[in-house]
């Protein structure tokens, strides 16, 4: 049948069943905008672009389907690349969709123009430019294929805003054969023995899993294989909840921030198992002392991440998912007793801790409390800094996508408009956002999509009056020269929620915190609460860039 091109991207939206997008109209998208006025696709208005594309991002890895956000040109495109970054380095779907000048205008400065192309390329896992209508349904098409499948992340189609009223045929693809992009998903039988092999030789074998394991939904397949191999897990930052926190062999989150029994045993390992990870830079420290003694198996669905960092004995390509069935059809487990022995001690000695002081409301009792409270189900998002951190150790998490926080690129303003978008998602479920009170403010007019929207986001703020992880790194690292970082002259945060319509409380004392908490928890629609924190508190453990993650600043209880 014969449509205009924004009536085919609405019948593509259709066909890959999405059922909401976030977005805010401009100039050169309004004929999109007209046509989803008349279809009805439910759209979530966000007061700025980049929230927009954070709560498509926060939809994403709440849902496990394929965020789309859209925005018009200029201005509005380019305040999407923070949101479109920020999926890339965690491997994210989105599709992003973005008004462009029309055809004819394109290289003449045109108002509101810009290389949205050009300038996302690194950051994109493709783009599209649409210069035909004919084109434009095998482009939607690709564009989630795309995003959805290998090692997932964003896709940006430009569209142009007489492309947009033109009209064209509209048939839509039922498959996809795009030259050049096969992803291999089945991982090589070879590897996958010799793997096998090297689990039942290991005497201190050791599971290193990432975000990979959550976007391939392996979660069942990776603690199959640590119990029938008693095999030992750390995980990362966003691939926290793939192993429940009660679980015994669950090590904790290793790196920069980890706990001490992760750190040691990945130095002391002789095989580290190493599952859809990427080695990142904040995990392994100084990388000539990282696993020294380990034979490194990495599983991996891109070939560009095996042997980047950590060179790789036995590499894998595939997805780990599937790649973790045949490998548990094959191995047999050695005897880890004694090492499981050495390893749940250290856990079990050197926990994750802090200092409580008489009348000081101290950060990390609260992010317990919170979750108690909120119960299992409960979806957590973060921002980024010290309460990032407090909460990965603090979250007692028992479910893959439960955990939502901004990993590779550390993006602060990423919780509360990613909350909105795991809240668009799961309407019934409760959400919390757990934000700085520096971190919040860089996407507070959100407040006003929750409450207009009727998205009842509980956000604890952690309000220590400071961009408290670059404090901490000046205080460690600066001789306490706090150049910039004290947050005084922030807003009152109850009045600001207040004046949004939301509801704020505010908690000063420990004694405060159970009661504060259940009462938000039992309030309607949106709520902020303000817990005025001790302003000197550090995140501990801790390792100092550039050196071995062993040697940890308050590694040993503090």
């Amino acid at each position: 049948m014969r449509m205009t091109g924004a009536q085919m991207v609405l019948a593509g939206l259709e066909a890959e069943n999405v059922d909401v997008v976030f977005g805010l109209p401009g100039g050169a998208v309004l004929t999109l905008y007209d046509a989803i006025y008349q279809k009805g696709l439910r759209h979530i208005l966000t007061r700025h672009e980049q929230g927009a594309a954070h709560a498509a991002d926060g939809y994403a890895r709440a849902s496990g389907k394929t965020g789309v956000v859209i925005a018009t040109s200029g201005p509005g495109a380019t305040n999407l690349i923070t949101g479109i970054a920020t999926a890339y380095m965690d491997s994210i779907p989105i599709v992003a969709i973005t008004g462009q000048v029309a055809r004819p205008a394109i290289g003449t400065d045109a108002f509101q123009e810009a290389d949205i192309t050009g300038i996302t390329m690194p950051i994109t896992k493709h783009n599209y430019l649409v210069k035909d209508i004919n084109e434009l349904p095998r482009i939607i098409k690709e564009a989630f294929h795309i995003a959805g499948s290998g090692r997932k992340g964003p896709v940006l189609i430009d569209l142009p805003k007489d492309v947009q009223a033109e009209e064209g045929q509209f048939e839509y693809p039922q498959q996809v054969e795009i030259a050049g992009y096969k992803p291999t998903f089945t991982g090589h039988t070879g590897q996958i023995v010799r793997a096998a092999a090297a689990i039942k030789k290991a005497q201190r074998p050791l599971i290193y899993s990432g975000g990979g394991v959550i976007s391939s939904s392996a979660h069942e397949e990776l603690l199959e294989l640590s119990r029938r191999a008693s095999i030992p897990v750390t995980t990362t930052l966003t691939g926290l909840g793939s192993v429940p926190y009660d679980y015994e062999l669950f090590l904790g989150m290793p790196g920069m921030h980890g706990t001490y029994a992760a750190n040691h045993a990945i130095n002391e390992a002789d095989l580290l198992i190493t599952i859809g990870a990427r080695f990142d830079d904040r995990v392994t420290g100084k990388l000539d002392s990282f696993a020294p003694g380990a034979t490194v198996i990495h599983i991996d669905i891109d070939p560009a991440e095996i042997g980047k960092n950590v060179t790789a004995d036995i590499p894998i390509v595939g997805d780990v998912k599937y790649v973790l069935k045949e490998l548990l059809k094959r191995f047999k487990p050695a005897d880890t007793r004694a090492w499981c022995e050495r390893v749940l001690a250290w856990k079990s000695s050197y926990p994750v801790s802090f200092k409580q002081e008489p009348g000081c409301l101290k950060p990390q009792p609260v992010i317990e409390e919170f979750y108690r409270l909120a119960g299992d189900d409960v979806i957590v998002t973060t921002d980024v800094g010290q309460h990032q951190m407090w909460a990965a150790h603090f979250c007692n998490l028992k479910s893959p996508r439960t955990f939502i926080s901004s990993g590779g690129l550390g993006t602060m303003g990423f919780g509360f408009p990613a909350a909105l978008g795991a809240q668009a998602a799961f309407p019934e479920r409760t959400v919390v956002c757990i934000a700085g009170d520096g971190s919040f403010q860089m996407n507070s007019q959100e407040l006003a999509t929750a409450v207009y929207y009727k998205l009842p986001v509980k956000v604890a703020i952690i309000n220590n009056q400071y961009l408290g992880m670059v404090r901490q790194w000046q205080k460690f690292f600066y001789e306490g020269r706090y150049s910039q970082t004290s947050l005084a002259g922030s807003p009152d945060f109850v009045r600001l929620a207040e004046a949004y319509g939301a509801t704020g409380y505010r908690a000063v004392r420990p004694e405060e915190v159970t009661a504060v908490v259940q009462k938000a928890l039992n309030t309607p629609g949106p709520v902020v609460i303000d817990f005025q924190v001790d302003p000197e508190e550090n995140v501990l453990p801790m390792v100092a860039p550039n050196t071995s993650i062993i040697e940890m600043i308050g590694g040993e209880g503090f």
